[in-house]
């Protein structure tokens, strides 16, 4: 079959199979087939070669099939690919050991499942459990999955008209800007009370917009969290595994949450797996008297658990979250040089280590500017919450080369993009 063929083929069972309206979406888009994965690089049916800015959102941290975690899982697999769920399972031991050595302070416990919003549904369960309350803030723009749990405190209202009502007791308050300073967050501090089981929130908004959080604003949360006998939920699922510079977002200030979501890169982008990490107390509230109280078929498998420790390997190894601060600070020093450029259509470059968003002053700019780096081989994505804003998040293994030709590429999409919007204005 040729690759026109194939592609055919591929977008006529997505169409009839899976999503139609998003097969034509894609499609319309130019979107080819993937193929095959290589470091930063995906390639397609036809075999063009992309360099990968876009990581799933986050996943591909090690790049793709990083030799460590292939040879770590293919291991695994010749001897016991999942659990047989009586026995222990050394390799979830393993890591969940780990995990708690280099986590923040006092997240002893783990329970492992297969993804972020699985993670999250586990620390909302297990917030409401420890404290039997049930009000939970979060913040307008949040992305914290779209289970029906994960989706009553992500913050668009897009997502969740359709499908409420939705878990009662989730309030929203504002994601200050960090230079409107940690005096912004008093709002969600003021909400933070005694009929309050948990503030979930993330140290960076993803899918809102690449926005980070004021410095002092988190401490001043967890500090009123511990007041009121209140929970801290910090959702590290895009941010941890080294993202941002840091091992984990929260270990910019110190922060020691009493519960932690991982997922997207935690297994190094060969297999999916996700960790709720929490305290000693929150474990004894919700498993002291019932030691199923909540499960996971799945979850903590082998496989999974042999790709993650692997993953924790290669970042320590490679010295990742270093790479990812000097890596990020070349990128947004070329982005931001780029928007002087281009001041009409580029209102801001922002971000932290390899999480970096480039917000547009007009509507509709970023998907022709996605569409023109694509074309010239550089995948990228708007975020969900704000398609003003193209998120970059490259593989953490990127080297000052490929750096270089993704702020290239992007030049010349925006350089594109504004002449084709003189010629129809």
């Amino acid at each position: 079959m040729d690759a026109d063929a194939f592609h055919a083929q591929v977008v006529d069972q997505y169409s009839q199979h899976i999503n139609p309206a998003l097969a034509k979406l894609m499609n319309f888009a130019g979107f080819g087939v993937e193929v095959r994965g290589e470091g930063c690089y995906l390639f397609d049916h036809e075999g063009r070669q992309y360099l990968d800015c876009l990581g799933s959102y986050g996943v591909f941290s090690l790049g793709h099939r990083h030799p460590k975690v292939v040879e770590a899982v293919t291991a695994q697999l010749n001897a016991l690919p999942m659990s047989g769920k009586v026995f222990f399972n050394p390799r979830q031991a393993e890591l969940a050991t780990r995990l708690a050595a280099i986590s923040p302070n006092g997240l002893e416990l783990c329970f492992f499942s297969n993804s972020g919003a699985e993670a999250v549904e586990a620390a909302l369960k297990f917030a409401k459990g420890a404290t039997g309350r049930t009000k939970i803030i979060s913040t307008i723009g949040s992305f914290h999955g779209k289970t029906l749990g994960t989706l009553s405190v992500t913050g668009r209202e897009k997502y969740r008209r359709m499908f409420d009502p939705l878990m009662p007791g989730a309030e929203f308050v504002r994601f200050p800007s960090p230079q409107e300073g940690a005096s912004a967050w008093s709002e969600m501090v003021n909400a933070i009370d005694s009929d309050t089981a948990a503030v979930i929130l993330e140290t960076v908004q993803g899918e809102g917009g690449i926005h980070l959080a004021a410095p002092g604003a988190l401490p001043a949360i967890r500090a009123k969290t511990r007041e009121v006998g209140a929970l801290m939920i910090v959702d590290e699922v895009q941010t941890g595994m080294g993202r941002t510079g840091r091992l984990f977002g929260c270990d910019h200030e110190g922060i020691e949450p009493d519960i932690m979501t991982l997922a997207k890169a935690l297994g190094g982008g060969v297999m999916p797996i996700g960790a709720t990490l929490f305290t000693e107390s929150v474990g004894s509230a919700i498993f002291s008297e019932n030691p199923l109280m909540h499960t996971s078929t799945f979850g903590g498998n082998p496989l999974a658990c042999a790709a993650a420790i692997a993953t924790l390997d290669v970042i320590e190894a490679e010295g990742l979250c270093e790479r990812a601060r000097l890596m990020g600070e070349r990128m947004m020093a070329g982005l931001r040089e780029m928007q002087s450029r281009h001041s009409d259509l580029v209102s801001e470059v922002r971000g932290i280590g390899l999480m970096i968003g480039v917000e547009f002053s007009m509507d509709e700019v970023g998907e022709l500017v996605i569409a023109q780096m694509t074309k010239r081989g550089v995948i990228a994505a708007y975020t969900l919450n704000n398609p003003r804003v193209i998120r970059i998040e490259p593989p953490l293994i990127i080297n000052e080369a490929q750096v270089d030709e993704a702020v290239r590429v992007f030049d010349e999409a925006i350089t594109e993009t504004g002449e084709l919007l003189a010629m129809i204005a």
